[in-house]
């Protein structure tokens, strides 16, 4: 009967084409354990491998978004906030991310919290809230140097949101209101203090030359000529009316004389 023996032979091809025949992605590198002990990575394309004898383990080679979540933090002045972060990483050497750890995701994800706890907890609220850029680069650093010998990289840490108690947001308002309200005053005595120096300036230039006085009479004259009022004042400079008690003055002293 060599009809069976064909379809004996043809079901262990099928069943040994899956398991010799391998094809990875372009994104992904194929860790190759011959009798447990480690081969190497292939890929991408199509490889074979020996059934029974050999076994792959795929590593995606693509970035991983990973979210850090919410972490209560103490920062370096006393003030309890929540915060939580983003983690962007990728794997660099597939051997040692399937090798050396575990779980490289998990076991990244458990060095960016407690690393967020450490690296903020030794901050200043005012420096968590200014300076997120610089904190951003530190936890970067750190998680990275932790990460490095799973073959893992991170490329970028940031910080995403950062939750304070309601006590302490109307605090924060009140200060910025304050804050406000100083540089309100400040320009405005600035600014009078700038006006009196030129008002003070405007009189010395006038003492020494009366002539202004009466170019600025003029000129005030002319301004509430153009309006249309009922009623006008004409304030008359009393460097006028000096120059008339004085010819007066001196007309009755000649008088008396006589």
């Amino acid at each position: 009967m060599p009809w069976i023996t064909y379809v004996i032979i043809g079901f262990v091809v099928l069943i040994l084409i899956p398991m010799t025949v391998k094809i990875v992605a372009e994104y992904e590198r194929g860790v190759i354990f011959r009798l447990g002990r480690l081969i190497g990575a292939k890929g991408p394309g199509l490889f074979l491998i020996i059934p029974f004898v050999d076994r792959m383990v795929k590593v995606d080679l693509r970035v991983i978004t990973m979210d850090v979540p919410s972490q209560e933090v103490i920062t370096k002045d006393n003030v309890t906030v929540r915060v939580n972060a983003v983690v962007f990483l990728r794997v660099v050497d597939p051997e040692s991310a399937v090798v050396k750890v575990l779980d490289h995701i998990r076991a990244t994800s458990q060095i960016s919290q407690t690393t967020l706890r450490n690296v903020l907890g030794q901050s200043e609220l005012d420096e968590l809230l200014s300076q997120r850029e610089k904190l951003n680069e530190t936890l970067q650093q750190i998680i990275d140097e932790q990460t490095d010998p799973w073959g893992v990289k991170v490329s970028a840490v940031e910080i995403k949101e950062v939750e304070l108690a309601e006590s302490m947001r109307r605090m924060m308002a009140a200060q910025a209101e304050a804050e406000r309200e100083r540089r309100a005053k400040i320009i405005h005595a600035e600014g009078e203090f700038q006006a009196a120096e030129r008002l003070a300036q405007a009189g010395s230039i006038m003492a020494k030359q009366p002539t202004t006085l009466q170019l600025r009479y003029l000129q005030t004259l002319t301004e509430v000529a153009s309006e249309k009022n009922s009623t006008l004042i004409f304030p008359i400079p009393i460097d006028l009316i000096s120059m008339f008690m004085d010819k007066c003055n001196s007309q009755s002293g000649n008088k008396d004389n006589k």
